[in-house]
């Protein structure tokens, strides 16, 4: 895929035969099972796993189901991105825990939680976010104090947890050395959900009706102290390395997703006649060429020529471009944008149609995963060399 890097970093893209051969493969069994009897998120993820479509990519440590170059991740990525398959409720554990604990695991721990992540067993979410440590994650305040069972006892809140509904595990960034502050004695603590009084989830209810993130309130909940990861104070050097691995491949399949929304919008554009607008036409024209910057930036960062503040770079321009064509895809509609496609009632007031999702849920895109101010900062100092800003 990655064919003649000069000194100037010029890089060629393309296919191998031998790629196209598992694009054939990739596409053809997502064709055989779109819309097929296992719809529901958690059996859809047993399917994947019992074929062998999790963890692609970890058959050389003995760990996932088959061997796929980098390049053929990109391609199972995009093909699934492409196909009428349910959306994914094990890629947290799949492209954040996972690569995590190759890392910074035990061989127990690798034993114990890869094979079943890799056969759709067990579901995963991120314990991070809290509400004093949304975007400045040093914040954290959660607690896990060493008792003599062998256990931690984990109380605190994490918010903005996606899927914790559904999540059989959570992989929660917490302090384990009283009065530490900052990044200093934090530990990485994989904690079981099932513990009915230790823990609690509440959805948290969205502009779009939809209840994706979740409160999760933790009161004495056990994590046994050999799912420790990395060791006891190494858990920032951890968290920065699992937010290492959200970029990449699942950036290039979240494009070929904005691909498809933008086809929509242009469509729409030239039903209604907002197409003859020459400002709309720029602007559709824009954001084809954007979006094509961002694919060609993201394959140029799985080249092997990533520059410091590369993800940071990567956010802040996706974040920004979604939230544009949110508004845009409003815009091409006109007046019939405001109403809903079918009459709102109480028990029902938020049937959105997929434009008006669109608008609503990309109003998070420049806050979720970092906001655009965090990333600015990032680049300015550490790319950039700029002074810190004062903390306070």
């Amino acid at each position: 895929m990655f064919v003649g890097q000069s000194e100037a970093a010029i890089v060629e893209f393309g296919f191998s035969e031998e790629d196209e051969v598992f694009r054939a493969e990739a596409r053809a069994w997502l064709a055989a099972h779109a819309g097929g009897e296992a719809r529901d998120r958690r059996g859809w993820e047993r399917v994947l796993g019992a074929d062998g479509w999790i963890g692609l990519g970890w058959a050389e440590g003995g760990y996932g189901n088959r061997t796929a170059t980098l390049v053929q991740q990109v391609v199972w990525a995009e093909e699934y991105a492409r196909a009428d398959v349910p959306s994914r409720s094990g890629h947290i554990g799949e492209k954040l825990l996972a690569p995590t604990l190759i890392a910074f695991g035990t061989e127990g721990q690798k034993g114990r939680f890869l094979p079943a992540v890799a056969r759709g067993e067990e579901l995963w979410c991120q314990g991070y976010s809290e509400p004093g440590a949304g975007s400045d994650l040093a914040g954290v305040r959660t607690k896990a104090e060493r008792s003599g069972d062998g256990t931690y006892r984990v109380t605190g809140q994490k918010i903005w947890t996606s899927l914790a509904h559904e999540a059989d595990w959570c992989f929660v960034l917490a302090r384990t050395e009283e009065g530490s502050t900052r990044h200093h004695g934090l530990s990485f603590l994989l904690v079981p959900i099932d513990q009915p009084g230790r823990i609690e989830v509440r959805p948290i209810r969205q502009m779009t009706g939809t209840s994706e993130f979740n409160e999760v309130f933790f009161d004495g909940a056990h994590a046994r102290v050999e799912h420790l990861v990395g060791g006891e104070g190494n858990g920032w050097r951890v968290a920065m390395g699992l937010l290492g691995f959200e970029r990449g491949v699942s950036t290039l399949a979240q494009q070929i997703g904005f691909a498809e929304e933008l086809r929509a919008v242009v469509r729409q554009a030239v039903e209604s006649g907002a197409a003859d607008d020459p400002v709309v036409r720029d602007r559709l024209v824009r954001s084809w060429a954007e979006l094509r910057v961002m694919r060609w930036n993201a394959l140029r960062t799985l080249g092997g020529s990533e520059a410091p503040g590369a993800p940071s770079v990567a956010k802040s321009l996706w974040g920004r471009w979604h939230r544009r064509l949110g508004e845009l895809a409003m815009e091409v509609r006109g007046a019939r944008a405001a109403v809903g496609p079918r009459e709102w009632s109480a028990r029902a007031p938020y049937e959105l149609d997929p434009f008006q999702h669109l608008f609503l849920f990309s109003r998070a895109d420049t806050i979720y995963g970092g906001s655009d101010e965090v990333q600015r900062t990032i680049i300015a100092e550490r790319v950039l060399g700029l002074p810190k800003e004062p903390r306070g």
